[in-house]
């Protein structure tokens, strides 16, 4: 199985910071963001990961990361994505790196205080489809949103003005080769994107989409609130009372 974390954009929400670096190489603690969804992936036990990156700062990440030997790989995997097009087309720019193994995607904001690896055994195990990470969420009208009937999940809703649950769809997502299949068939949304959400609704309406709750917390850097949010959640796990 591969891995795929998702660090392009410009964060042009976390400006001024921005304007001299990449969002994901940010510190959040005592790391930059970039090395928190790596590990995850690496904790997972995924060992061939690429970053899509973006913007004017790319040579940073190689700069930073090099082959991953901090991580305990071997190599370490890279692509541009020249605009800031959408999750999905993120994704797109890495169908050669897959082939046709099955994917882990992760995006490069988001930290996740579980591991995931049990996830990922299952889903290898999963003749074919998606899978999703939810987590109960405050306001979940700032994310994509699952409706839920029962073992199954019926439809995901794009940050509706009226949450029909309180359920948020993370940035993890699980997939086989024919995500990029699917990618091929979108179209631009009213932001001009290849939406994740197309991506999974998809495959939830062929009746392969599985998902799982996050164990422990769940946080992601979209904003300044959200930046010291995460920072504040490692500072605990290293122990910092805050």
């Amino acid at each position: 199985m591969k891995g795929v974390v998702l660090a392009g954009g410009l964060g042009t929400r976390l400006a001024p910071l921005t304007r001299v670096t990449n969002k994901h190489l940010l510190p959040v603690y005592n790391k930059p963001m970039i090395f928190y969804p790596i590990q995850t992936l690496v904790d997972a036990g995924i060992t061939e990961i690429m970053i899509v990156t973006g913007g004017n700062n790319a040579g940073e990440f190689l700069r930073l990361i090099g082959n991953g030997e901090e991580f305990g790989l071997r190599h370490m995997n890279y692509t541009y994505q020249k605009k800031e097009g959408g999750i999905a087309e993120a994704l797109a720019l890495t169908k050669h790196f897959v082939g046709n193994d099955k994917v882990v995607v992760i995006l490069g904001d988001n930290f996740v205080q579980g591991s995931i690896r049990q996830a990922t055994e299952d889903f290898a195990k999963q003749p074919e489809g998606g899978k999703i990470f939810l987590k109960e969420v405050d306001h979940p009208q700032e994310f994509g949103v699952a409706v839920l009937d029962g073992d199954k999940v019926t439809e995901i809703i794009e940050k509706p003005e009226t949450p029909p649950t309180n359920y948020a769809v993370i940035g993890i997502y699980m997939y086989d080769a024919r995500v990029f299949d699917i990618c091929d068939t979108l179209k631009p949304s009213g932001r001009g994107e290849l939406e994740i959400t197309d991506v999974n609704n998809d495959y939830i309406r062929r009746g392969v989409m599985t998902y799982e709750f996050i164990d422990g917390w769940w946080a992601d850097c979209g904003s300044f609130e959200a930046l010291l949010r995460s920072n504040n959640l490692v500072a605990r796990e290293h122990g910092v009372d805050i």
